[in-house]
């Protein structure tokens, strides 16, 4: 006993002149990127149960020392505390792991300081599973007035105020982190019964009972109430530690994303989330798109291994990364990529090669991708008041709501064409920036705004409705009559010469003399038993032209995808844009996203071959490269110059009536032609 007493002491001298040495040496160590500046970081976490032992142990100075010096990160995330609710560091306020050999911590923030690289935690905000056992009047509540099966807090409850800023601000003193990265929040989110949040919420709606079901017309409201709960929640804990520590940098786990498709309302200091590990390539072009739009520097977080609950964790080999990365890169945004912990709290020394793979990768593209802007082409409308009317949950990323949003992305993409996904607090007052909006399948939109659209079509601009339900409020524009009655009948498509099956719901429509039908619809796989009933048309409208598509196509498309559906709907793009930015010939796995930077044009080719999207397939160690590629880019002047970066290759070009044509001989995985206009 004397031995452990003496132990435990000696354990908390060394630790108070490690911090007293650490905060001594800050002021002398190299500056360090804020988040807004950074670009490739690295993710370590292991969410630390209660009962890991020896915590450090196998962690030492020259394993961090040698990763960093290797990979050259801005930034590093390590874990703090996860999902269970313990910390991996030795907290004074909350409940850390049983034992130390070390502090891990205290270790990694001296080797970081010491080479000027960012240190970030992961820290689990709504969802912590400790505070629920010992706090359960803290909970979330589901209607039978049981914990929420995530393990979540009320955002109603004191654990903010007793806990979370607490231990932020610990974190801050005692190791001078440069911020947190909290996770398990939005899409932690269940609706909450708890009285902390159901007293408040009466009162606010002079109801007598909060709505159990989504039956209920007040349910919404319940819903929103919600929201504007983790709202308040999210702002009070961001501007405490910014009030205590104004150089502490926070974001939330996907806040702002397409899990929660607000406008950026707190004063959060970047964006970020972790993609999905399976499919993760086209989960990329997504989740990009969703958060370059925000006006946040951002960042996105790719697994780097894929896992499964009976086969356990695989790592994914560099150039499966990179496919992903590329994604990313070509929208501007950051890149960084998630690695095991050991429950010591180690990194595991022979994955060092891997990123170092990756981060030579995204570093060769940084010049002409980081921070660069999207040129206006093509509007993916991704609606946050369509969302709200359809799901039944506050933010969650596993619901249906935007399946139809994602398949529409997905062949319009694979249909190379530059698409942004915007919300409504991005369009407002900025339609006619763009040649064609897309609205894919969203029943509810309000009522201004879908005035606002017609405007902008009579305006001269087009637009494309694609869905049984979101032609509805555009019928008068679309010049058809619809029918009443949604079927789903398995009919088949025909498009360019062939057919493909078709089981969905479709709407059967009549065209007044205006509208002009655009593919068909056959009752058989045969071009001879044509059904009368249009599947698209295309109208003039004032000065622009309006589409319809009569059938839902987005969950098709993402599920069972053919030729015939990506071509169908991009011959409906080229009959209302007839002159798009770029087009390109050659290949149709490859992914287009015009940018610019610097005075530069700048246009991005992702190669996407490979079988990323084959649930059967964990690791992946070979792409097919792709081309070769004519790409032509509409310039109204001859081009000064033409790069291909990062081969750093100049580029042969030809220059006719506007057009600049290129041939790309071979797309790996993904170039950028860099044009001095």
């Amino acid at each position: 006993m004397l031995q452990l007493t003496i132990q435990v002491l000696v354990s908390g001298v060394c630790l108070l002149l490690s911090n007293s040495v650490l905060a001594q040496n800050l002021t002398e160590y190299p500056e360090r990127l804020r988040r807004s500046e950074s670009f490739f970081g690295l993710h370590f976490d292991f969410h630390a149960q209660a009962t890991d032992q020896n915590v450090g142990e196998t962690l030492t100075e020259e394993m961090i020392d040698s990763m960093l010096v290797t990979v050259q990160p801005d930034f590093i995330q390590v874990d703090c505390k996860g999902h269970p609710g313990i910390t991996s560091y030795p907290t004074e306020i909350g409940t850390h792991v049983e034992s130390f050999t070390k502090d891990p911590l205290m270790l990694i923030r001296k080797v970081t300081a010491r080479q000027g690289v960012g240190l970030y935690v992961h820290y689990s905000g709504v969802i912590d599973r400790q505070v629920v056992s010992t706090h359960p009047q803290w909970a979330s509540l589901d209607t039978a007035g049981q914990a929420n099966d995530r393990g979540g807090l009320s955002v109603y409850s004191p654990y903010v105020d007793e806990l979370l800023i607490p231990q932020l601000k610990e974190l801050s003193s005692k190791y001078n982190i440069d911020g947190a990265w909290v996770d398990g929040e939005c899409w932690g989110l269940q609706p909450d019964y708890n009285p902390l949040l159901v007293k408040p919420f009466l009162e606010d709606s002079n109801l007598a009972v909060s709505p159990k079901s989504a039956e209920d017309p007040h349910y919404p409201a319940f819903l929103e109430f919600n929201r504007q709960g983790f709202l308040n929640y999210l702002a009070h804990y961001v501007d405490a530690i910014h009030a205590y520590d104004p150089d502490f940098q926070v974001t939330s786990n996907w806040a702002y994303s397409s899990y929660m498709p607000e406008a950026v309302n707190t004063n959060v200091d970047y964006l970020s989330g972790d993609l999905t590990p399976s499919n993760a390539v086209y989960r990329a072009a997504f989740e990009a798109r969703c958060l370059a739009s925000q006006g946040k520097p951002w960042d996105i977080m790719a697994w780097s291994f894929a896992w499964g609950k009976e086969l356990g964790n695989s790592t994914k080999t560099a150039l499966q990364l990179q496919q992903e990365a590329a994604q990313v890169l070509a929208m501007g945004g950051g890149f960084q990529v998630y690695f095991k912990q050991n429950r010591d709290a180690s990194i595991q020394p022979w994955t060092i090669p891997i990123m170092q793979e990756i981060a030579n990768f995204c570093r060769a593209r940084q010049e002409y991708t980081h921070k660069a802007k999207p040129i206006p082409q093509i509007a993916l409308l991704y609606s946050n008041a369509g969302y709200k009317a359809k799901t039944t949950n506050i933010y969650s990323p596993w619901n249906d709501e935007l399946v139809p949003t994602q398949g529409i992305l997905y062949a319009l993409l694979d249909g190379q064409q530059s698409v942004e996904v915007l919300r409504e607090h991005h369009l407002r007052g900025n339609m006619n920036q763009y040649p064609v909006i897309v609205i894919p399948e969203w029943e509810y939109l309000e009522p201004n705004f879908i005035d606002e659209l017609k405007q902008y079509v009579s305006n001269g601009g087009s637009l494309l409705v694609i869905g049984t339900k979101a032609v509805d409020n555009f019928q008068e524009i679309l010049r058809v009559n619809l029918v009443d009655t949604v079927v789903n009948q398995v009919r088949q498509l025909g498009y360019n010469n062939h057919l493909a099956g078709l089981r969905t719901h479709y709407r059967p429509v009549s065209l007044q003399n205006s509208a002009q039908p655009f593919g068909s619809l056959y009752t058989l796989m045969d071009d001879r038993f044509e059904d009368k009933s249009s599947i698209a048309s295309v109208a003039n409208y004032g000065q622009g032209k309006v589409a319809g598509v009569y059938a839902d196509l987005g969950e098709v498309y993402l599920s069972r995808k053919t030729p015939v559906y990506r071509d169908f709907l991009n011959g409906l793009i080229t009959e209302l844009f007839s002159e798009p930015l770029v087009t390109v010939e050659g290949s149709r796995q490859v992914h287009v996203t015009a940018n610019r930077k610097n005075g530069q044009l700048l246009i991005n080719l992702v190669n996407t071959a490979g079988e990323h999207a084959n649930e059967k397939v964990y690791v992946l160690d070979e792409i097919p490269s792709i081309g070769p590629l004519t790409v032509s880019i509409r310039t109204p002047n001859r081009p000064q110059k033409i790069m291909l970066q990062p081969e750093n290759i100049p580029v042969d070009f030809t220059y006719e009536e506007g057009t600049t044509q290129v041939t790309v001989p071979e797309l790996k995985i993904h170039s950028i032609i860099v044009i001095d206009e």
